[in-house]
């Protein structure tokens, strides 16, 4: 008697020494990767990056994510310009290595990083390209939306009367702070 299961196609990896299916599990890009049990002796749980608490327990790239205004692409840029392995975890980054981070995030355009990638481009005061972080982000946002409202633009009287700016219909949605229901007539 032949082995129905014999004919049949299965992915490469589930053909183990150890007989046709095992328990052993693959891990992928979508898998959580597990930290080693045994601890650096220099690993740091919390570390303190442009005014900011980083969760040293974190792949690198990921960890920097909790700085604003930097995202996944640009923390993977600029580890990649500092020579930094991803599969690290931010705990066992040395010092020089978070020194190393730090100035290229904030000297962008000295490590060849391309102007398309920034988060300012062309700034309406001095028409530089940079990239903001943390509190210079909030800062020039702030700066953005007062300049909006002192001209009197049609965006900074939105952001002004609190109404939503970017034309989305307001008939049915946003109406928090307002009463509700009909009033009856006697």
């Amino acid at each position: 008697m032949h082995d129905p299961l014999k004919f049949a196609s299965f992915p490469p990896w589930s053909k183990l020494p150890c007989g046709l299916f095992s328990d052993i599990s693959v891990s992928g890009p979508n898998q959580p990767q597990k930290m080693s049990l045994v601890i650096p002796e220099k690993f740091q749980h919390i570390l303190r990056v442009v005014g900011t608490n980083i969760d040293g327990k974190r792949k690198v790239q990921f960890a920097l994510t909790a700085i604003k205004g930097v995202g996944r692409r640009y923390a993977n840029i600029v580890l990649k310009k500092a020579d930094i392995d991803l599969n690290k975890r931010a705990g066992e980054c040395s010092e020089e290595e978070v020194e190393k981070i730090i100035t290229i995030m904030s000297n962008p355009r000295q490590y060849k990083i391309p102007d398309w990638f920034l988060n300012r481009q062309k700034d309406i005061q001095d028409g530089k390209y940079s990239q903001l972080i943390s509190s210079s982000l909030d800062s020039k946002m702030r700066d953005d939306l007062e300049r909006l409202k002192k001209i009197r633009a049609h965006r900074g009287m939105r952001h002004y009367w609190g109404l939503r700016v970017r034309g989305q219909h307001t008939k049915t949605t946003g109406r928090r702070g307002r009463t509700v229901g009909v009033s009856k007539k006697k």
